[in-house]
């Protein structure tokens, strides 16, 4: 069976078709003092069926895009044990905290540790769907398994990209923006630069391909604020570019971003619905499923 929390009603909807596997309602409130309660009313009923593949897994899924749908991940695992679950799987399309994989000062903690270790509490096994950092698997018990999901970015690209190149933010992000190229199909793979002049100045450039009159897709896993892929798109229009498409694995997308990215030019921007906006035009169902 598949178990949605609230931030993922619609990719846990695409996933359970995808499986051919039952979606059962989870319901989710909040009581008078502001505790939360994340319940699966009808879990035992599913439990109680004879259909084996129904009453061995569960498959959770929530993206844990805020503090609140941390706590309801834990409590739609616990529930799911409850029921007498043999096998709770847990999927993250998004995981919070994972930016935060080390102690950057002394007295910090490591965040994605912390929240891996809670969720590895309740759970079988662990899928996140392009992890900033791939090593934050490793906080979990059992390692988790890191669900590459860059290759469904090429989908809602237009078809007749004019002489096209692929840019990731930086060098170490070449790999992203060429998993998008060969799904695509053609393309030129080039990555921007960052040039540090002041403590204030940082110039930012493509690398080595010349871009004029041609459409630019820029990649990334993650867009938050947009303020670093906003500049970049106006160095990119600067140099004569047609069109500039942007794409993400999730799209986070927080406060003015969209507003930021489309004052910068960019024609279209593109992301998943590892996080469920209205920009999620692909899902990652057909990732996820290869892995269950």
């Amino acid at each position: 069976m598949i178990i949605s929390g609230s931030a993922s009603q619609a990719l846990a909807a695409a996933l359970a078709r995808e499986l051919e596997e039952p979606l059962v309602t989870a319901e989710y409130d909040r009581f008078p003092d502001g505790e939360l309660l994340a319940a699966v009313p009808g879990i035992d009923d599913a439990v109680a069926t004879d259909d084996a593949v129904t009453a061995d897994r569960a498959v959770v899924v929530g993206s844990t895009v805020s503090s609140d749908t941390h706590l309801e991940l834990l409590q739609l695992q616990d529930a799911a044990r409850e029921a007498g679950v043999s096998d709770v799987v847990t999927v993250l399309p998004y995981m919070g905290y994972a930016r935060q994989d080390e102690a950057f000062e002394p007295g910090h903690p490591v965040s994605a540790r912390a929240v891996a270790r809670a969720i590895s509490s309740g759970t079988d096994r662990v899928l996140t769907v392009t992890p900033h950092e791939e090593a934050v698997c490793e906080f979990f018990e059992p390692t988790a398994t890191a669900v590459d999901a860059a290759g469904r970015l090429a989908e809602p690209l237009p078809e007749n990209l004019a002489d096209p190149v692929f840019l990731s933010p930086d060098a170490g992000a070449v790999e992203l923006a060429e998993t998008v190229r060969d799904t695509y199909g053609e393309g030129e793979i080039d990555y921007f630069e960052k040039v540090r002049h002041s403590g204030t100045e940082v110039e930012i450039s493509p690398s080595d391909v010349d871009v004029t009159d041609r459409d630019v897709v820029v990649t990334d896993d993650i867009i938050a604020t947009g303020s670093t892929m906003s500049e970049a798109v106006g160095v990119l229009q600067d140099r004569g570019v047609d069109r500039v498409f942007v794409t993400c694995v999730h799209p986070l997308l927080a406060s003015n971003a969209v507003t930021k990215l489309s004052r910068a030019g960019v024609e279209a921007i593109y992301g998943t619905d590892t996080i469920e906006r209205q920009q999620s035009t692909v899902s990652v169902a057909p990732a996820i499923a290869e892995h269950l």
